[in-house]
């Protein structure tokens, strides 16, 4: 056999390892039940390290070739005008690609959350190096590059605190002092206000609740409370 075709077989014996390590390694991290925010950099440093991995992999293996070592020298010697053209040419994809090692850190989206971008809405299905794949209720897939989702401003409607609003409202008639029953509301409020005098005056009362699964509790109290005051103050049948 000659030494080119010794060379070659290796490069291929190279390139097959490196595709199996790549391959492992990305199982490795993929078998793993994570939290949306822990998946989105999961996904994201997965591909990147399979990129890696096969990039230095095959570059390795070609340059078992003398040919192409060759090549690879004078490529290296003019390296800094390849850079700057190569750059001009790919800046939106690298901007792009950066823009997902953001995405990853930062976590303005992750997987499973719904978006608002542009007027469009959907749920985020994947996360990918330089695009993110957002489904529509009309279950049409937006491709949106990811220096998009890092410039722009986008609604996230399922990254949210977890502190909520409860709210009642109450009816009473336009012969009770008002003054006097909204002041002894907010005592047990946050803030209560007239918000109608049509027919009978409409008056809201809210609170704030450290978690959403507790709302319903505390409009329950707040309308038990809202019943004490009117009979503290002998507002007879309003309540």
């Amino acid at each position: 056999m000659s030494e080119f075709w010794q060379r070659f077989v290796v490069a291929m014996i190279v390139i097959g390892i490196t595709a199996v390590v790549a391959k492992l390694v990305d199982r490795r991290i993929s078998r793993r039940n994570l939290t949306p925010a822990a998946a989105t950099r999961y996904r994201i440093l997965r591909r990147s390290i399979f990129v890696t991995i096969v990039f230095v992999g095959l570059f390795s293996a070609l340059l078992v070739i003398p040919q192409v070592r060759s090549v690879a020298a004078a490529i290296l010697a003019s390296s800094a005008v390849i850079g700057l053209v190569l750059g001009f040419a790919a800046q939106r994809t690298i901007g792009n690609f950066i823009a997902g090692l953001l995405i990853a850190f930062t976590q303005p989206v992750r997987l499973g959350d719904e978006l608002e971008i542009a007027g469009d809405r959907g749920v985020v299905e994947e996360i990918g190096l330089t695009y993110t794949w957002v489904r529509t209720p009309d279950n049409d897939q937006l491709v949106i590059p990811n220096e998009k989702l890092v410039s722009e401003t986008v609604r996230n409607s399922t990254i949210r605190s977890p502190r909520t609003r409860a709210e009642v409202t109450v009816h009473v008639p336009l012969t009770v002092d008002l003054r006097a029953l909204v002041s002894a509301l907010e005592r047990d409020s946050t803030e209560a206000y007239v918000t109608d005098l049509a027919g009978d005056a409409t008056i809201a009362v809210r609170t704030w609740v450290p978690d959403t699964r507790l709302t319903a509790r505390a409009e329950s109290d707040l309308r038990l409370t809202v019943h004490d005051r009117l009979r503290e103050l002998g507002i007879v049948g309003a309540a």
